[in-house]
């Protein structure tokens, strides 16, 4: 069981931080990141909107939502309708979603077509800012540079990037840092900064995984979060109980990294 939210004195003072949680290499743990990351920063008391902006909408199966035609950001980032009529809530406290569905995959192209096709996602966001109704919004993104994705970067703070311990690990990041580089740059977002890495699907027993880890500490220095996310049974079972680990089985050891990555998280964004 959750502690009581009455023991949490959390005030926001701070405004609502976006961050985009982002690798084109599929694989890597992005959703399971986010949606992990969203439940325990909610379970902390923090207001928690995760936006699924991924047209695979594993985010929103992840947290026990069904893939409803209709019920994505897609057609507000077309400019019909809003994207505050889209929120819906999960069954975790203070943790609310935008659902993804399939019809995202048009977005990409019809985006693309469209005035100002990089700042539609910022601008169906703000209105949500402005009402002050969450602390955090964290965006999954698809796995791809795409359409979607740059308009993920084009409204966030910061970018969070999950690198699983292998050896291709990064391969593409490089890619990252320039579009980020870019970004800021030409005008588009120039307060985008890379939040952190997030080194997941970790198993110390292996030589590799500690080769990895120390190279990309070595190349990142303190944009690397000191959690990292083990390999674990646990964490791949829950998405399909619909929950995030922290309510599927909150004494393994996916969810005690999850809960610490949280604290270190809000450390980042709240300082």
């Amino acid at each position: 069981m959750l502690e009581s939210p009455q023991r949490f004195h959390y005030i926001s003072c701070v405004p609502t931080k976006v961050v985009a949680v982002a690798n084109q290499k599929g694989g890597v743990g992005k959703t399971t990141t986010a949606v992990n990351l969203a439940a325990c920063v909610a379970a902390v008391g923090r207001r928690v909107l995760l936006f699924d902006l991924d047209p695979q909408a594993n985010a929103t199966s992840g947290v026990g939502l069904e893939k409803v035609e209709g019920a994505s950001a897609y057609r507000p980032l077309l400019g019909e309708g809003t994207l505050a009529e889209k929120i819906q809530s999960t069954a975790f406290e203070r943790l609310s979603i935008i659902p993804g569905e399939v019809d995202l995959c048009a977005a990409d192209i019809e985006l693309a077509r469209s005035e100002n096709h990089l700042l539609r996602v910022a601008q169906a966001l703000q209105p949500v800012l402005d009402s002050g109704q969450f602390d955090v919004v964290l965006i999954d993104c698809p796995p791809s540079l795409g359409v979607l994705t740059l308009n993920a970067f084009a409204a966030a703070d910061g970018l969070l990037v999950p690198l699983q311990c292998e050896y291709y690990a990064l391969e593409g990041i490089s890619m990252l840092n320039r579009i980020l580089a870019q970004l800021r740059e030409n005008g588009v977002n120039p307060r985008l900064e890379l939040l952190g890495v997030v080194m997941t699907m970790f198993d110390s027993r292996t030589k590799l995984a500690n080769q990895v880890v120390s190279e990309v500490r070595e190349h990142f220095g303190d944009r690397v979060f000191e959690t990292m996310i083990p390999r674990s049974t646990r964490l791949a079972e829950a998405p399909s109980f619909g929950k995030p680990i922290l309510h599927y089985d909150k004494y393994s050891s996916g969810s005690a990294a999850y809960e610490v990555l949280a604290q270190e998280f809000l450390s980042r964004i709240e300082k």
